[in-house]
């Protein structure tokens, strides 16, 4: 055990701790919801990427881009497991980490090891430290793993990069990709107001600062403020928007989606309009866009049913009680911190507990402007919400 200055004995850190305490330090007090300085220099980035010589690494990556409020993190496990499924070799980038920040960077569906997240973590840290100045300084915690994984995914010569917006769209540390193949937008509603805005259509606005000139969108039935400003934004980009429709459960030959929650069929359809859509602009399929009134390849098929995420719907038995009572007692986990959440959140609860194998109430979303969902806001949400403390992770950790 090594000593400190008095002689003492002090725990041995850990290279893996070594690196933890260093990407702490780069968690900032300051709010990022600080007006005076909209997108806190998002210029800086580049500087970043120059200092990493990811640039070209980055102009040549096949990106999926996908934002959101809720499922955007589903979306993107979804199309990673339907691509890897297809014979891919996927890189996936999601926030926050439940346990360990390994979690945040996957390869083939496989959370990074942390050999080589050390390896590429040390490349990246220390060539900043070495390079960044008063005027250009170290990045923030969220920007550093969002140059991470580029890093990591440059190196392991993914075959796409899915890639999940820590928060908001626009100044997203993720947005500095500029030519993504396709983009996403999963659900709206109200989280981060502080930074994002107060109203449905400003929200939207910051989510839709990921859409790229002349590359190709989708988003889900959304309420008509927010499918509105999706759509001007769209317009200005000249981006194709389209609506995925949520996934038609019996395509799925009588299997179950890998993530729980009758939400996740909204989820696996936007991933089937991502996933196609990349597949076709690669070079890998003829169609435009699978829709919902074809049969789904047999990838797709595995790739949906077979896709995991912790802390998502997740249902785990205790499995360390009395065997005689093995399955007795159930853990019923979900990562919801807001009110729509919350309300999504009981439903599958409630849908868990009975048994049912099929949706019986999202799925049927109408297919066109999402005007329903106006209804269903304004039935639940809005008395969810005079009852409900929102718990906050800290914005910097996004």
């Amino acid at each position: 055990m090594a000593k400190d200055e008095d002689g003492a004995e002090k725990p041995t850190v850990t290279p893996y701790e070594e690196a933890l305490e260093a990407l702490s330090s780069l968690i900032t007090k300051r709010s990022r919801a600080d007006k005076s300085n909209k997108g806190d220099r998002f210029d800086l980035l580049f500087d970043y990427l120059k200092m990493l010589d990811l640039e070209e690494a980055i102009s040549e990556m096949k990106v999926i881009h996908v934002a959101g409020t809720k499922g955007k993190g589903s979306t993107c496990t979804f199309t990673e497991s339907i691509l890897r499924n297809c014979g891919f070799r996927t890189g996936l980038f999601t926030s926050p980490h439940l346990i360990a920040v390994c979690e945040r960077f996957r390869l083939d569906g496989v959370d990074i090891c942390e050999e080589k997240f050390l390896a590429y973590f040390w490349w990246c840290y220390d060539r900043l430290k070495e390079r960044t100045t008063e005027d250009i300084p170290m990045p923030t915690y969220f920007r550093f793993l969002a140059l991470l994984a580029f890093k990591i995914f440059a190196a392991e010569q993914v075959d796409v990069a899915i890639l999940e917006v820590g928060l908001g769209g626009k100044f997203d540390a993720t947005n500095v990709v500029q030519a993504p193949i396709v983009c996403g937008v999963s659900s709206l509603g109200y989280d981060h107001m502080e930074i994002l805005g107060n109203t449905l259509g400003e929200i939207a606005g910051e989510k839709a600062g990921i859409f790229k000139h002349g590359v190709p969108a989708f988003t889900v039935p959304q309420p008509n403020e927010a499918m509105c400003v999706l759509e001007d934004k769209a317009s200005m980009v000249n981006a194709h928007l389209q609506i995925a429709p949520p996934l038609d459960a019996n395509l799925l030959n009588g299997l179950k989606l890998g993530l729980e929650g009758e939400h996740q069929y909204i989820n696996a359809g936007l991933a089937i309009g991502l996933s196609s859509t990349w597949l076709q602009r690669t070079g890998h399929l003829d169609v435009t866009y699978l829709h919902q009134d074809s049969t789904l390849p047999e990838q797709f098929i595995r790739g949906l049913t077979t896709a995991s995420l912790q802390g998502r719907a997740q249902v785990v038995p205790d499995q360390h009680i009395d065997g005689e009572s093995f399955g007795d007692l159930v853990f019923y986990l979900d990562g919801a911190h807001s009110p729509e959440s919350m309300v999504i959140c009981a439903n599958w609860f409630s849908w868990a507990i009975e048994g049912n194998n099929q949706p019986n109430q999202l799925n049927h979303l109408p297919q066109n402007n999402g005007k329903s969902l106006d209804a269903l806001q304004k039935n639940h949400v809005e008395g969810c919400r005079k009852n409900f403390t929102q718990v906050r992770l800290p914005p910097q950790l996004f």
